[in-house]
């Protein structure tokens, strides 16, 4: 069975920094693309960033400059480091694979439980 954990998140004044990963386990050969989602409480989630296995990133405009996406792919990990926190990057983040490739098959848009990160002003 294939899991994304979700950690790094917490509690971080405005103007702070927090480093958030995305570990994949179990049995994989290899993962497409993997991207940060967004939720905040009454809003819809929302594509923050993304990154191809062969490093091509894209970010949302709201965390451009702010925000990094890397991977290691001997890992299977997705990180995301958000400098600059804003009040507004308050949400729950959750990471999100498109292919998960096993030597079962392919997993399609598979999702971690998500970590929250709350910016106080």
């Amino acid at each position: 069975q294939v899991q994304l954990v979700e950690s790094g998140g917490g509690l971080v004044q405005a103007g702070g920094s927090l480093r958030l990963s995305c570990a994949a386990s179990g049995s994989i050969s290899s993962i497409n693309d993997m991207y940060w989602y967004r939720q905040a409480p009454g809003k819809q989630r929302g594509l923050v960033a993304g990154i191809t296995r062969g490093g091509t990133t894209n970010y949302a405009d709201s965390v451009k400059g702010r925000f990094t996406i890397s991977r290691d792919n001997a890992k299977n990990t997705v990180y995301l480091q958000m400098n600059s926190l804003k009040p507004e990057d308050t949400a729950v983040y959750y990471c999100n694979a498109d292919k998960v490739f096993t030597p079962s098959g392919v997993i399609f848009n598979h999702w971690g439980q998500g970590t929250q990160v709350t910016v106080s002003s």
